[in-house]
């Protein structure tokens, strides 16, 4: 996806289900750093960004260790599913730590 495909990278919706239940409902407007400083400070002080290099950036709220009462943690088998609006979706199954 290139940069006149997304509107506003600022305003994006993100959500992550496993097994079809959803654990986090986030945008990146409530990121601390914007995307265009997490890009520049990348490109000045780290690396050379190319076309589809992903910057992991955190998680929105939600993550399985913060489920009160108790904490929610993956199994093997489980499938993982994750969206951002405009950009798409992947699905992942996780496997047993050898």
């Amino acid at each position: 996806m290139t940069k006149d495909e997304v509107a506003d990278p600022q305003k994006l919706d993100l959500w992550l289900e496993v097994d079809g239940k959803r654990y986090q409902n986030g945008n990146t407007k409530t990121m601390v750093f914007t995307v265009a400083q997490l890009v520049a400070y990348l490109s000045k002080v780290m690396m050379s960004l190319q076309p589809g290099d992903v910057i992991s950036t955190g998680t929105p709220p939600g993550v399985g260790m913060g489920v009160k009462p108790t904490a929610v943690y993956l199994k093997a088998g489980q499938t993982m599913k994750l969206g951002i609006q405009g950009l798409g979706e992947q699905t992942q199954k996780t496997v047993a730590a050898k």
